[in-house]
């Protein structure tokens, strides 16, 4: 639009220092969009990028053309974040930097296992890696990525974090290969996702013996002394054994997460049980401690029991997350919230025996909870809401699945002062507790009241009103599968919402093409330019096929990821509509029903 009318002239007139200032204010996004206008735009964009020592590209997915022309100068990044959704192997050499101390790849579906060696080869300062990647051709695979790897920790010499995440189709136990890794002395911290617990114990016997009985090693080991302070493994299966391995001889633990989904009954004899909560109690300087199972499996041998006897060695811990945890009762859930005087999130999913009880009395943690997660705990009730309305430094609150949470819990959440992020998602609450929230200080800026049925227009416009704090800060807004939600509730939220960006209207069957309009070209605020990032429309079966032409030049110039299944523009419009995406090629779209981001799987599109 500048070069259309003489902007770029005007552009290059500005004095450099000027130019470089107002960039250097702009986040990437924008200067992405500015370098294009004219030749001195271009330069300074390139000379501010050139100057940036942390990078962040994880909201958008850029191909190999745009992310060379980033990185093109890039001599002092430090750390890296990229969505290499559209990145192939061939693009790896663009952004390995031998300057690069942290480097982040997530959903590298196009990556093969030679990755390492080439990060290895060009990433000689790395201290952190954190990357996703599809699992490959099953027969040889993993004996391609021991080798990698092997050649890459050979490479940096200072690597500290490694997290690989790992997507497979395959069952774990079908594998021929076995994951064998000779972690370096340097590493503290290691994050696996998938493994299995026998290779997950070999792996640490391997590392600290030198040797594992009765197995046939592809790699010389030496023995060496771990120095892990963080140890997260996603399992087929949690074990006492694996447990015993880990506090036997992982001394320097701070952090321990473990997750397992087993795919089939266990025995009673290869299962976590409560002596595996003792065998925990004895890891004095544990500071986080996670431990999941998810549905419809449950530690069914663990009891308050072995509960109590973990809170009387673990007095330090500052953060515990438990899942599916069947046979835990309020008793178990008191012990921990007494014992832990430091406790700062306390986090509990599926937990079928917790109740209100267990909130009677936090006077002990009143000042220390920062973050309270509460999923599909049913019995609970606006008793506890009202009793976590004391804990003044209370910034994140997840509710959700609670569906015994009302308007009188709402109420008493509405005075914390410091709440960021509540999720309430299937509570029961009216019309009435939204006002309640809209007259409270809260300054939330991540709401979720998906499936809340008994909210609708009339509660919005209570809750997004003029002088409302949470107008001035909410930028995450969920509110999928409510019936009362229509055209109204999303034109308050473009003229009331300053901060809006991600909003999640699925299955909301009153929303019509009015909403898209008004979505796709939002009024600037006070001379501040405003757009939606994010958008699922899912299921909103009432949006036309005319709709499409919303979703082109210039309505949505920011959007970067965009969910429309189960739509007309899905369902008789599709092949247009991706030839009408194709054109925004830093946007991502999903018809499969994903949550915001496909975040919640590994799905190849």
């Amino acid at each position: 639009m500048m070069a259309q009318v003489g902007g770029g002239d005007l552009v290059e007139r500005l004095p450099h220092a000027l130019l470089l200032d107002i960039l250097s204010m702009l986040d990437v996004e924008s200067l992405c969009s500015a370098a294009p206008v004219c030749r001195a735009l271009r330069s300074s964009v390139s000379q501010v990028l050139s100057s940036l020592s942390t990078l962040d590209l994880s909201g958008f997915t850029p191909t190999t053309q745009i992310l060379n022309r980033v990185l093109s100068n890039s001599y002092g990044l430090r750390s890296l974040t990229l969505n290499c959704h559209q990145l192939d192997y061939s693009s790896v050499s663009i952004f390995t930097k031998q300057h690069l101390e942290e480097l982040v790849l997530l959903k590298g579906f196009h990556f093969i296992s030679s990755i390492f060696r080439q990060i290895g080869q060009s990433c000689l300062n790395l201290r952190t890696l954190s990357l996703e990647l599809v699992y490959g051709d099953e027969s040889v695979f993993v004996r391609n990525c021991n080798k990698s790897l092997e050649n890459m920790f050979k490479g940096c010499p200072h690597l500290e974090s490694l997290s690989i995440k790992f997507y497979t189709p395959y069952n774990l136990h079908g594998r021929s290969d076995t994951i064998q890794l000779l972690l370096p002395k340097t590493l503290k911290a290691l994050l696996l996702q998938p493994v299995t617990n026998w290779e997950a114990t070999t792996l640490i016997l391997m590392n600290q013996l030198g040797f594992v009985e009765n197995l046939p090693l592809s790699i010389d080991v030496q023995p060496s002394c771990l120095m892990l302070q963080s140890l997260t493994l996603v399992l087929d299966v949690i074990t006492d054994e694996l447990v015993a391995a880990i506090t036997n001889y992982l001394h320097y633990l701070t952090v321990l997460c473990l997750e397992d989904n087993p795919l089939e009954k266990l025995s009673p004899y290869n299962d976590f049980s409560n002596a595996g909560l003792q065998l925990l109690s004895s890891r004095k300087n544990l500071r986080r401690l996670s431990l999941s199972r998810s549905r419809p499996n449950v530690f069914g041998r663990v009891t308050d029991i072995g509960i109590l006897v973990l809170t009387e060695g673990l007095r330090g811990l500052e953060s515990i997350r438990l899942e599916g945890f069947s046979k835990v009762t309020d008793a178990g859930y008191i012990s921990i919230l007494q014992s832990f005087k430091n406790l700062k999130r306390f986090e509990v999913i599926n937990g079928y025996l917790l109740s209100d009880l267990a909130f009677h009395d936090l006077s002990f943690l009143s000042g220390s909870l920062v973050e309270v997660v509460l999923i599909s705990c049913h019995l609970l009730t606006s008793e506890t809401a009202e009793s976590l309305s004391l804990c003044k430094n209370l910034e994140l609150l997840d509710l959700g699945g609670c569906k015994s949470i009302a308007d009188r819990g709402l109420n008493s959440i509405s005075i914390l002062r410091k709440l960021t992020s509540l999720d309430l998602s299937g509570a029961d609450i009216t019309d009435s507790g939204l006002s309640a929230l809209g007259l409270g200080r809260s300054p939330i800026v991540t709401l979720c009241l998906r499936g809340c049925r008994r909210v609708g227009d009339r509660g919005f416009k209570k809750l997004f009103k003029k002088g409302s704090v949470i107008t001035e800060t909410l930028s995450k807004l969920d509110l999928g599968y409510l019936p009362g939600v229509s055209d109204e509730t999303v034109a308050r939220i473009v003229k009331m919402c300053r901060e809006i960006t991600n909003l999640c209207i699925r299955s909301c069957f009153f929303v019509t093409d009015a909403s898209i309009r008004a979505l796709g070209l939002m009024p600037d605020i006070e001379g501040r330019r405003r757009s939606i990032k994010r958008l699922d429309i899912y299921g909103c079966s009432r949006l036309s096929s005319d709709s499409i032409e919303l979703f082109s030049h210039p309505y949505f110039q920011g959007l970067r990821w965009l969910g429309f299944g189960k739509t007309k523009l899905h369902a008789q419009e599709g092949v247009r509509m991706m030839e009408l995406l194709s054109k925004r090629r830093c946007m991502s779209t999903c018809s499969y029903g994903c949550e915001m981001d496909c975040k919640d799987g590994w799905f190849l599109h």
